[in-house]
């Protein structure tokens, strides 16, 4: 039985490109009812084993054991996200940074974060900021990449951390995702929408997932990202080891289920007082926590 990747899912079909072929010679497969039944679904960026049939079209058979898998956007099989924010337009949001970065932690995948639109950016006061920040983001341990479509630079050093075979994109709307992917992947022509200056952010222009192949080898993933930032299913507990530069301190405080707030002998605060830490991290942490009780006291 033929085995392949799923590079597509639109209206309850699954687009699985054939082991050794081309993305061109993928095949049109639906789904065998025994999954619907055990409630569940082939996603984007699955390996499966699929059946030919009469019509020219397939039967995915089988789901190959998963490495990986996200809800929201669904797909398998991630080693990597693409963390993109803009440096202006929109500007530059640390607090929804840390978010996101709470969320691909708790997920156990690989990011780096890309900055985009630096071309825009022209205040030489703002530039220092943006590369303080990403100083500061390197310092932790994430890699961070800086680039402009326009000028097209950037490019070179994202291609070289793009090891995994399945990268994903995310990041808030309207900070050139699109574009990034159309120079990324000569001849992509994906639908990129102007930002609405009315709302301060864009339109989301991706309706379904999708891999793209790239130039180098591997496969990046085009979806809305991660559209949901809800702290639901993340527990209280586990929000400081989603703070990289939090976890090993975590484990010298004073008392275990250290919330970093108000006990003594807490290590992430005697590191916060030292300027181990940076104050922007723990002021985030501080609120994403109050904002987690907030939710668990109103469920």
């Amino acid at each position: 039985m033929p085995e392949g990747l799923i590079v597509k899912a639109l209206s309850g079909y699954y687009y699985v490109r054939p082991d050794g072929q081309q993305m061109t010679e993928v095949v049109q497969c639906r789904a065998r009812g025994i999954f619907k039944k055990r409630g569940e679904s082939p996603l984007v960026g699955d390996r499966v084993l699929f059946s030919m049939t009469d019509n020219g079209e397939g039967t995915v058979e089988e789901i190959k054991p998963r490495s990986s898998s996200l809800i929201r956007p669904p797909i398998a099989n991630v080693g990597m996200v693409l963390l993109t924010f803009s440096v202006l337009e929109p500007d530059f949001n640390l607090q929804l940074l840390d978010k996101f970065l709470v969320h691909i932690e708790h997920a156990g995948l690989e990011v780096v974060i890309v900055l985009t639109k630096w071309d825009l950016l022209e205040d030489a006061a703002k530039q220092d900021e943006v590369e303080a920040s990403a100083a500061l983001y390197r310092s932790i341990g994430y890699p961070v990449v800086i680039t402009s479509s326009k000028q097209k630079s950037g490019y070179e050093a994202l291609f070289e951390l793009l090891s995994h075979e399945i990268s994903v994109f995310a990041g808030q709307s309207g900070v050139g995702k699109s574009s990034l992917l159309n120079t990324m992947i000569p001849g992509a022509m994906l639908e990129t929408n102007m930002i609405s200056h009315r709302l301060g952010r864009g339109k989301h222009t991706t309706r379904h997932v999708e891999l793209l192949e790239l130039p180098r080898g591997g496969y990046i993933a085009d979806t809305p990202g991660f559209s949901q930032l809800d702290f639901l299913e993340l527990g209280v507990e586990q929000l400081s080891d989603c703070f990289r530069e939090f976890k090993a301190l975590s484990e010298q405080c004073k008392f275990r289920g250290c919330t970093h707030t108000h006990e003594p002998g807490c290590q992430v605060k005697e590191a916060l007082e030292a300027g181990d830490i940076a104050a922007s991290r723990y002021e985030h942490y501080a609120l994403f926590l109050e904002e987690m009780k907030e939710k668990k006291r109103r469920y």
